[in-house]
């Protein structure tokens, strides 16, 4: 018996509408490679819940300035973090409760795996 090509396992419904739209994709493929490196990791769990200066993120990671200015750049690309700027301090925190809260839900997906 040939396949029946509307219905996919024998549900009513494509496996393809189950699919985002392309601008939806490469947006949140941008988000996820925000997380894809320890350092930029860390950076955000160092920004949970407080905002810091980028030199105690310095201190904190102790790496160089010029090393987190590129990971804070990537974070900021793919809208992690927001930043302000007072005198010569810059300031960064986390975009908002959605970011933390994937913050979390990868940290605790880790710790169940590790």
């Amino acid at each position: 018996m040939p396949d029946d090509v509307t219905t996919s396992c024998g549900t009513d419904t494509t496996p393809e509408a189950a699919l985002p739209s392309d601008a939806v994709t490469a947006v949140t493929v941008q988000l996820l490679k925000g997380f894809a490196d320890e350092t930029r990791l860390k950076i955000l769990c160092l920004l949970r819940g407080r905002e810091i200066c980028v030199h105690e993120i310095v201190k904190a990671l102790d790496v160089s300035q010029s090393a987190v200015s590129h990971q804070l750049r990537t974070l900021r690309d793919a809208r992690l973090v927001v930043h302000r700027r007072e005198g010569r301090h810059v300031y960064y925190q986390l975009a908002d409760a959605h970011v933390e809260e994937m913050l979390d839900n990868a940290l605790s997906h880790g710790e169940e795996a590790a």
